[in-house]
């Protein structure tokens, strides 16, 4: 077995001959046949201490929520495909390298500091920049739904970014190269899928809504024993819709405030995106549903496609898990789940502001 010895100058230098000549020899190779230099990827830490445990190859399948557009992504046979309404496409290779890159830093980078929940309130998600996040990421893995991941906006300083995982209340500052690989990410997907396809193909299970507001109408919503109706007038435009009446077909029809339809659409638009923190299970048994503050719950959703009178969803808010989560029921499936207190009280707000809130 050869041994290696450090070679004396004569001037108490010592110089390793073999390796630092063969480490630049292939640096010149590097250099003169790629042109820039080369990014020794199989250096990179490992160590499986960062955000998430999901190790990257156990994912199956991401779906990146921003701008109010969603994109998935599934592993197939070959590599990451656009999961579309027809056959799935393979993606380009620089896109799949994102993706893998986004995958193993959430799985390697620790956190540089961790905001526990004793210093957050249901406000400060606002100022991170998490209410509502700036990109979503839902990941499931071959076992199931995996971790969803909340981007929000970079510190003051930009060197690193909020980021909270559903269902926990601490807040992490992450180094912005993990939040930019799925930024990058869900442009590329985006402009994969083209502007052809709805902008909503497929919501997955990470979503509190099981269909898009663009397919809504009108929504109630019932708090403090009031019931507040908002519809959309002829162009599509928000309203508070006052009075229990019909409309003939000769009626005059309802025409939009602009003011307020913009405070009604930001709020609804908003909670197109909310996501499920958490999923707790089925329950029915009305001693389970007083046990999440469900057996007569504060706040009822209710959601309507448009000339239909029965509703495509019913959201049922109750008791509040802690300061910063609180229990809701999907309707009809009776599913638990959990969502951020600030996603409630952003249509406490609207109600408010439209003059309905108490």
């Amino acid at each position: 077995m050869p041994s290696w010895r450090p070679l004396s100058n004569g001037r108490g230098t010592f110089i390793f001959a073999p390796l630092v000549g063969g480490a630049l020899i292939a640096l010149v190779v590097a250099l003169a046949t790629s042109g820039h230099w080369p990014e020794f990827r199989g250096l990179v830490h490992s160590s499986a201490n960062g955000l998430i445990a999901v190790a990257p190859a156990d994912v199956i399948r991401v779906e990146i929520r921003a701008g109010g557009q969603t994109v998935a992504l599934r592993r197939a046979a070959d590599g990451w495909a656009l999961e579309s309404p027809g056959e799935a496409a393979a993606v380009p290779a620089e896109l799949a390298s994102h993706i893998d890159a986004g995958l193993r830093f959430l799985h390697v980078s620790e956190p540089m500091r961790d905001i526990q929940a004793a210093e957050i309130s249901a406000a400060s998600f606002a100022e991170y920049g998490l209410d509502p996040p700036t990109t979503v990421l839902a990941i499931e893995t071959s076992a199931g739904v995996g971790p969803t991941v909340n981007f929000g906006v970079l510190n003051p300083v930009g060197t690193s970014q909020y980021v909270r995982i559903a269902g926990s209340p601490t807040v992490y500052l992450m180094p912005r190269y993990v939040g930019s690989e799925w930024e990058v990410a869900g442009e590329m997907t985006r402009r994969l899928r083209g502007q052809a396809e709805p902008a909503i193909a497929h919501r997955g299970q990470g979503l509190l809504l099981p269909v898009s507001m663009a397919q809504v109408w009108a929504v109630e919503i019932v708090a403090g024993g009031k019931l507040t109706r908002f519809e959309r007038d002829g162009a599509g435009n928000w309203f508070r819709h006052a009075g229990q009446h019909s409309h003939s077909p000769n009626a005059d029809a309802h025409v939009a405030d602009p003011t307020q339809a913009r405070v009604i659409a930001t709020a609804l638009e908003s909670l197109d995106a909310a996501p499920v923190e958490t999923r707790v299970g089925r329950v029915s048994d009305a001693g389970q549903l007083a046990k999440y503050g469900l057996a007569f719950p504060p706040m009822i959703l209710l959601l309507y496609a448009r000339d239909n009178s029965t509703e495509v969803a019913r959201i049922e808010f109750g008791g509040a898990l802690d300061s910063l989560d609180r229990y809701a029921r999907l309707t009809p499936d009776n599913q638990i789940v959990t969502v951020a207190e600030f996603e409630v009280r952003r249509l406490t707000d609207l109600l408010k502001a439209v003059g309905a809130g108490s």
